[in-house]
């Protein structure tokens, strides 16, 4: 190999995978749960829906808080 074997990125890429990352494994825990879901009963289901727009509401406000960081931004 001819030159240097490490190569610099802009940290914002490593960022925007993190992100992305986050919002993969929201969608692992989402699609067992709305299976889940079909087959509590209907005061069980009311608090697992709940909790999963709470876990939601977490999220979507951490991705306000990254888009206002300016961290979605590619220039």
């Amino acid at each position: 190999p001819v030159g240097d074997a490490q190569n610099q990125f802009h940290v914002g890429y490593y960022i925007f995978a993190l992100i992305f990352v986050v919002f993969d494994i929201e969608t692992v825990f989402l699609a067992p749960w709305a299976l889940a879901l079909i087959n509590l009963d209907p005061a069980l289901r009311m608090f697992a829906f709940l909790e999963m727009v709470v876990f939601l509401a977490i999220l979507v406000v951490g991705l306000v808080y990254a888009w206002k960081k300016g961290v979605l931004h590619w220039t």
